[in-house]
């Protein structure tokens, strides 16, 4: 068996939990700095999840991520302002057996203003394999550009981070969002903006550890070449309900196929009216 995880394979595999990770945060709707009202998340969220490789030989764990919801304030140092603002943590990492092969130690913080839910700080923490890069990224929206620790660029007035972009997805109205529509996205990352489309594919139920959950579909698309062979080799479901949390994402690789399960969470905004609470008996 070991033999068979060869280093090229197990490395494809470990870049693809990345990437899958990354997907899952990068749907967001393209709208310009208005105030918006936040019905899906507070400050004390936690969302588990467990990552896991499948192929012709079986299912296997490959480690787990985390996703976290702080508040802190801060005073503007231009006009003195004390501004609200999400800190909002991400983590993903291999487990012991993919470490030996291809070891993953992500870290991720993005600093989002409660009231655009637009980023003003991303921190980026990245340990794949061999590759390593950290990263501190500064969104001016006064200029209109954003500063990393190599470089500035102009930005749109709507660009998220990898990690704001499924926050601030998860605050709108789907509802809105026709089976079959087509929505455009930007979002920085590696000293660039990409601009991206997510598809929306309509209602579904999705069978989880809990049971049957009432579920939207979504497909964003991600760049191909040496890990995924299609434009939209990703698919996504979150919540049908207020909170709109991500509950499962699957990506098709040249390997096999890389899934990412919800498995455990706390500290919703709407408890009540939660699919996920009513299935496991935590609705008050």
């Amino acid at each position: 068996m070991l033999l068979f995880f060869k280093y090229n394979t197990l490395r494809l595999i470990g870049r693809t939990i990345a990437f899958v990770v990354m997907a899952l945060l990068l749907c967001q709707y393209a709208i310009a700095q208005d105030t918006l009202i936040n019905r899906a998340f507070i400050s004390g969220e936690h969302l588990g999840y467990k990552l896991n490789y499948s192929s012709s030989l079986g299912e296997f764990n490959a480690g787990m991520a985390d996703v976290d919801v702080g508040i802190l304030k801060k005073r503007d140092t231009v006009n003195g302002q004390v501004r609200t603002l999400y800190h909002i943590t991400g983590t993903g990492n291999s487990n012991r057996f993919f470490d030996f092969f291809y070891k993953v130690r992500d870290h991720f913080e993005t600093f989002v203003d409660s009231a655009t839910l637009l980023p003003v700080r991303f921190i980026r923490q990245t340990h794949e394999g061999h590759y390593i890069f950290n990263d501190d990224v500064t969104f001016d929206r006064e200029t209109g550009t954003v500063v990393s620790r190599h470089k500035q660029i102009p930005i749109p007035d709507n660009v998220h981070d990898i990690i704001s972009s499924v926050y601030f997805m998860r605050t709108l109205n789907l509802d809105d969002f026709g089976t079959d529509s087509t929505y455009y996205f930007n979002f920085f990352l590696d000293d660039s903006v990409y601009h991206s489309v997510v598809k929306v594919l309509g209602r579904e139920l999705l069978e989880t550890k809990w049971g049957l959950i009432p579920c939207l579909k979504l497909m964003p698309m991600m760049a191909t070449g040496e890990v995924f062979a299609k434009k939209y080799p990703v698919t996504m479901w979150v919540t049908d309900d207020s909170n709109h949390v991500p509950v499962r994402a699957e990506a098709r690789i040249i390997v096999g196929a890389v899934t990412m399960e919800l498995t455990g969470f706390s500290g919703l905004k709407n408890p009540d009216g939660s699919v996920l609470n009513w299935k496991t008996g935590n609705a008050r």
